[in-house]
């Protein structure tokens, strides 16, 4: 059995000519490791649309009902930063479906990983900074509301702060978010998540994974989740032009490895998303993105999963 991948083969939605949201990353994101042999496509896994009602177990009904026929008014569109269509809703809705994926087969492989994910800046009843439904949190409250996994751990490393992930599971006492993120970032008004570790401007490799590694495995020991969600931005990089952070590909690399290998090692089952990365050299950025798929191979092939 190899390492289970969640792929998004028709993720690119029609944008206005100009747009600068790298949609098409998620595809070429899977054709990057398909061509150079990280995996087969016999590992993959295509995500299907989920039904309303679990969408709704974090959104309210009446901002899907809007987002998915096309009437959210032009400032909640505007908030969102991404124009409508109704291919890009369809996709939206998929996304979800993948993250969803992704968590049930880490729960029956120990390890999965999406080539899509990480949209935590979605509200309850709003989307913004290009997230329009939150499938970190959808896809841990599905996971709940099917008995599969009880007490969930979202483990966030986008740049930018979980924001709207903590603000849904404020009273939630079983499931624990961990953000680590860059203090002077978007979003400029931060929420509370269960730990926030604030980063300076400019942090670099080695103490980036000193901080990580203070952390990670005694959040495992006492919280105990019975799955870890963990989001995967590769905006920290020091390329990255929403960034604000100076780590390199090889400490990428290394972040990656020492979270798979942390929490699998101390028998925690993981999903893996790719969270946000915005940079003009495309391959570049998807490259950044194949390094936790990287590492994740590597480390369900040394676990034996």
């Amino acid at each position: 059995m190899n390492l289970p991948i969640v792929f998004h083969p028709d993720y690119v939605a029609p944008l206005p000519p100009g747009h600068r949201f790298p949609m098409p990353k998620f595809g070429l994101l899977c054709d990057m490791l398909l061509q150079e042999g990280v995996i087969r496509r016999s590992q993959l896994h295509l995500p299907k649309l989920p039904p309303t009602e679990w969408i709704e177990l974090v959104h309210h009904r009446d901002y899907v009902e809007a987002y998915c026929q096309g009437k959210l008014d032009p400032k909640a569109q505007r908030r969102i930063g991404l124009p409508w269509s109704q291919a890009l809703a369809q996709r939206t809705c998929i996304a979800v479906g993948g993250a969803i994926l992704t968590a049930k087969l880490a729960l029956s492989h120990g390890l999965a990983c999406n080539t899509a994910g990480g949209t935590h800046h979605a509200f309850p009843n709003y989307g913004s900074g290009f997230c329009i439904f939150n499938d970190i949190a959808i896809a841990a409250c599905v996971m709940q509301k099917l008995g599969l996994a009880k007490k969930i751990l979202i483990v966030d490393l986008d740049v930018h702060q979980g924001d709207a992930t903590a603000v849904i599971f404020q009273d939630n006492p079983h499931v624990f978010t961990f953000s680590m993120h860059c203090q002077a970032n978007f979003p400029a008004k931060k929420q509370t998540s269960d730990r926030d570790i604030p980063l300076a401007v400019g942090m670099e490799d080695e103490e980036y994974l000193q901080i990580l590694a203070s952390h990670l495995p005694d959040l495992l020991t006492e919280f105990r989740p019975d799955l870890v969600i963990y989001d995967a931005g590769v905006d920290t990089h020091i390329g990255d032009r929403l960034g604000k952070l100076a780590l390199t590909d090889s400490g990428l690399w290394r972040r990656e490895m020492q979270v798979l290998s942390t929490c699998v090692g101390m028998g925690y089952p993981v999903a893996g998303i790719i969270g946000g990365g915005y940079c003009e050299d495309m391959q570049s950025l998807v490259y950044r993105h194949s390094l936790l798929h990287r590492a994740a191979t590597d480390v369900y092939r040394q676990y034996r999963l």
